[in-house]
């Protein structure tokens, strides 16, 4: 049967989520849903069930579905059996298929405009057939969602693998059949026997040199990437006025976030360049080469060691200052060595890289697969049996 074309707004209502109340118990059986799902639970409900939850605000144009009643957000759209008397299920795919999160006319903060999503055209069945459309897109996406969730998986578990390997090799070197010493310090454990350990202190200088021009390549530090130029950053990210004052960072030069150090965000730098003056610039002496500290920075158990030295009431607003990095301590294998662990590092971690990539290219490709078999379904391009 050939559907007709309506416009969303005769199809259904999209009603406003609520402000979370701040003044009752905020602890419940209820779920709280956001743009991105759910993210708390609450003593009550605002929606009927099950219920469709349109992210408003943030992460616009999401679609979550729940069986049950939840507490829709003020971030949030809500559409249950109350806004629209048509299937609920076939609702909840129709929306998936208008990709409501690829744009807004809201400048301010992004959002999804209620009113243009209204007038959005699409392909309105008899209620048997959007049935039929619901049952069939459960039952295909599964797979293909299962499949997906099958390589997140994998994602995850070669994420682990990867700092596994460089863990291993920063710590404990690359001979296996090497003796090993108690290195005394917790975070280290045991140590090759002919490795050194010294505290940063008689390792590196600080470096507090400023930019007299703000001229200089900008450079971010992160927990994700470590040290990077700006320029290769394809967000968007604060940008001072002037630059002038900033610090000088130096290829080679370890760079520190003060303030999120204790996730990680710290590395070497690859290029000259500068940092925001918040930031802390390290030079590593002779006895360390820039790769290998990199990489010994970058794994988990140095950030959660830092942190011990960092300063602050509140986890998240710990910063760690020069004093405080001064006192970590750190293994000091013959520079020979270290360049082995390196080039081990690039080696094996590119290996998972590939992999990884693959991987990632394997997912996008099912997500367009699901996307396409979605908007041919309930735009009445497949032949769906059970509709007949």
């Amino acid at each position: 049967m050939k559907p007709q074309r309506a416009r969303l707004k005769f199809v259904t209502r999209f009603g406003y989520g609520e402000a979370l109340p701040t003044d009752e118990l905020q602890v419940g059986p209820v779920e709280v849903f956001g743009s991105n799902g759910a993210y708390a639970s609450f003593s009550r409900a605002n929606t009927g069930s099950p219920v469709i939850v349109v992210g408003r605000k943030g992460s616009y144009g999401k679609v979550n579905w729940s069986d049950r009643p939840v507490f829709a957000s003020d971030t949030t759209f809500v559409v249950d059996k109350t806004t629209t008397s048509h299937s609920l299920r076939w609702v909840y795919w129709l929306l998936q298929s208008l990709r409501l999160d690829e744009g807004s006319e809201e400048a301010a903060v992004p959002g999804l405009n209620r009113e243009d999503a209204y007038e959005r055209e699409v392909a309105l069945f008899p209620p048997r057939t959007q049935e039929a459309i619901a049952g069939f897109l459960d039952r295909e996406t599964a797979d293909i969602d299962a499949l997906i969730a099958a390589k997140q998986q994998l994602l995850d578990l070669m994420a682990e693998k990867r700092r596994a390997i460089v863990a291993e090799a920063v710590m404990r070197g690359l001979d296996a059949s090497a003796p090993l010493r108690p290195s005394g310090i917790d975070w280290l454990g045991d140590i090759p026997a002919h490795w050194e350990v010294e505290r940063s202190r008689w390792l590196f200088t600080e470096r507090d040199e400023r930019s007299q021009t703000g001229e200089e390549e900008m450079l971010t530090v992160s927990h994700l990437t470590g040290v990077t130029p700006r320029s290769e950053k394809d967000v968007n990210m604060f940008e001072a006025e002037s630059t002038t004052g900033y610090k000088l960072c130096f290829a080679g030069d370890l760079a520190i976030n003060t303030l999120w150090a204790w996730m990680g965000a710290m590395g070497t730098a690859r290029v000259d360049g500068i940092v925001s003056p918040a930031y802390n610039v390290y030079t590593p002496g002779a006895r360390l080469l820039p790769d290998y500290v990199d990489a010994l920075v970058r794994i988990p158990v140095f950030a959660q060691e830092v942190t011990r030295y960092s300063k602050g009431v509140w986890s998240s607003r710990l910063r760690l200052y020069p004093e405080g990095f001064f006192e970590t301590w750190w293994p000091v294998p013959p520079l020979d060595e270290q360049q082995q662990i390196v080039e081990h590092i690039s080696t094996e971690t590119a290996k998972v890289d590939r992999l990884r990539t693959a991987t990632e290219n394997s997912i996008a490709l099912l997500k367009e697969r699901r996307a396409a078999l979605i908007a041919a379904a309930v735009t009445g391009q497949l032949e769906i049996p059970e509709a007949a």
